[in-house]
């Protein structure tokens, strides 16, 4: 069966428009170095074990963001929630990780299974043992956010866990 004209200008359509969404989900700004990732004006360690050991040592508990550069919810989290100065200076009260979910990497796999993260963005804020204090599926305005902080907080210094 010939390829028509109007088939082949359809398929090369498609073929631009694919392209255009893989170069998209792919090209998000990240800033990142060895040991940090930074959202929304916020530096997150990248190693859980080293944030545990941290958290531990400053006896808080720990922040485990799960993200991907081509979450449009997580670029709202860095643009209205980590950009907040409110929102900054309760995080500073917490040992932050961030797992980049696109990240193939051995230590982001076993980190999505134990805590059953399976889409971005999700919080799971946990003590320096890693026990689940609260979770934070989806996106969370930022006085829910904040909410929610407060409440992990309030947990851990009462020492419960989910």
């Amino acid at each position: 069966m010939p390829i028509t004209p109007r088939k082949a200008s359809t398929l090369a359509f498609l073929a631009l428009i694919l392209g255009i969404g893989y170069l998209s989900m792919h090209a998000a700004p990240v800033m990142s170095d060895e040991q940090y990732s930074y959202h929304g004006d916020t530096a997150w360690r990248t190693d859980f074990s080293e944030a545990k050991q941290v958290a531990a040592e400053q006896n808080e508990p720990i922040v485990v963001y799960f993200w991907t550069t081509w979450c449009t919810y997580c670029e709202d989290y860095n643009r209205k929630v980590y950009a907040d100065q409110t929102v900054q200076s309760k995080l500073d009260e917490f040992t932050r990780v961030a797992v980049n979910l696109d990240n193939d990497g051995e230590e982001a796999s076993r980190l999505q299974r134990k805590y059953n993260v399976n889409y971005p963005p999700q919080h799971v804020i946990v003590t320096p043992g890693g026990e689940v204090l609260t979770r934070i599926s989806g996106y969370a305005p930022k006085q829910d956010f904040l909410a929610y902080l407060e409440r992990a907080e309030q947990k851990a210094n009462a020492g419960e866990s989910q």
